[in-house]
Formats: structure tokens, sequence, C-alpha cells
């Protein structure tokens, strides 16, 4: 199985592999999650994740699983918006998942979504059992990302869908000067004043830069199992959508 760069970035300088470092580092800022998440992205997060989710509804989906839910923000904005039989979300840091139940609750979804640990890499359900899988910018973090796309592809049903999102560096060299500085001046002062993890924002620059972006990422959901992939780019390149059928 191929690797890939970014499961090489790592969160700490630690003994520790790829996915109990990225647990770690989310249970430390899952506080701050969510301001931080607004922030970073001056609100259009919200904006990615509802073109994503309207991607969606050309197979109307009565079930879904979100992978890497963290504190469930894809999961509640499916749940409105498309109104599925079963929504589950999983992922691998329990104080987010935690978060994300309380946000759940305040909103009375409780009966309409579950959320549990699990692992991306090691699916806990059968064969065909989802018609739609999400991963709203955690793909990156995945520590073998062709093992987890190869599951996600395994839940799906014939015919079912792929939505994944994930954070990219523009191409656009003017583009990319600006988001060099943002992302590498902007973003650490704000990690700074509100998370007590400042790591895990030097962590984030890092884990993009390494993603397998564009063509490349299309050609590994191909080989993981898909039959057709597209790509959209959001927001000057800063945000890239892969819609992947099974």
């Amino acid at each position: 199985m191929a690797d890939y760069k970014c499961e090489k970035v790592l969160p700490y300088d630690n003994q520790n592999g790829k996915a109990e470092q990225v647990e770690q580092m989310f249970d430390n800022i899952a506080g701050q999650y969510d301001p931080m998440n607004r922030l970073m992205s001056l609100g259009n997060d919200r904006i990615w994740r509802k073109k994503a989710i309207d991607t969606l509804k050309s197979i109307a989906p009565k079930s879904i699983l979100d992978v890497a839910t963290g504190t469930g923000d894809f999961a509640i904005a499916a749940q409105k918006e498309l109104k599925p039989k079963e929504m589950i979300g999983i992922d691998l840091s329990e104080n987010m998942l935690e978060v994300g139940r309380k946000k759940i609750s305040e909103m009375g979804l409780a009966n309409a979504i579950t959320l549990q640990k699990g692992d991306s890499t090691a699916l806990e359900f059968e064969d065909g059992r989802f018609d739609a899988v999400t991963v709203a910018f955690g793909v990156r973090n995945f520590e073998s990302l062709q093992k987890g796309l190869s599951e996600i592809n395994r839940v799906l049903r014939q015919g079912g869908a792929a939505a994944i999102l994930e954070l990219s560096e523009p191409t656009n060299p003017i583009y990319k000067l600006g988001y060099k500085f943002y992302t590498g001046c902007i973003i650490p002062i704000f990690a700074k004043l509100m998370s007590k993890d400042t790591r895990a924002y030097s962590y984030l620059p890092d884990s993009i830069e390494a993603f397998p972006e564009g063509e490349e990422m299309k050609k590994l959901l191909l080989k993981c199992g898909f039959s057709q992939v597209t790509i959209k780019k959001f927001t000057f390149g800063t945000c890239s959508f892969y819609y992947a059928i099974k």
C-alpha cells in the first residue's frame, strides 16, 4: 500500500503513531475548535459544507456516515438539509464528540444523529451499509489515506457517493502568496490567543501542503474503487471538493 507525504506529517514530536497523535491533538483543542474554525476560514467553512450537502441532494441519501465528524457540524447541517433516516458521525477524539453531542442535544436532534468513537481506517460497519459517506477537513489526518478511502468505498452501497471537503493551497501565485501569509502569520496569532495547543495550528498548514490534492487525489479515489470522481475548487482554491461515485 502506497505511502503519502501527509501520513508522515505529525502534530507532535513523540513516538506515537499518527492516529494517536491526531486523537491527542483534537482532545486538546476540542473546547476551542468551533470558534477557531469560524475564525480561520473567515466563516467560509459553513458555505463549503452547504455546497457539499447540496451536491448530495441528487441521490437523496437515507443513510449517511460522517467520518472524522469532529464536533458534528457536517452531520448537523446534513441532517437538517437532507433529513436522512440514519445519520452517524464517527471520530477518534472523545472530547470533540462530547462537544458535538452537547450541540446536538441543545438543537433537539439527539434522536436523529448518533456520534460515536471510531477509526476511519477500520470502520465498524458492514459492506454497502450507507447511501453516502462524508468527510469534512479530515482525510489529511488519516493514518493511512488509501486504507481510509478504501474503507469509505467498502461501506457505501453501489451507486452511493462520497462527498469529501479538504483544505488546499491555491495554485494562482498571487492567491498562494496571500494564503502563505495568512496561514504562516495570522493563524498562529489566533492560535496563541485562543488555544492552549498552538502546535495544532502549525500542523494545519503543514498537513495541507503535504496532501495529494487535485488529480493525484482523484487517481487515488479511483484506485480505491470509485467509478467516477468530480473535483471542484472553492474560495480561490483554499478548499477542494471531491464527489466520488461507487
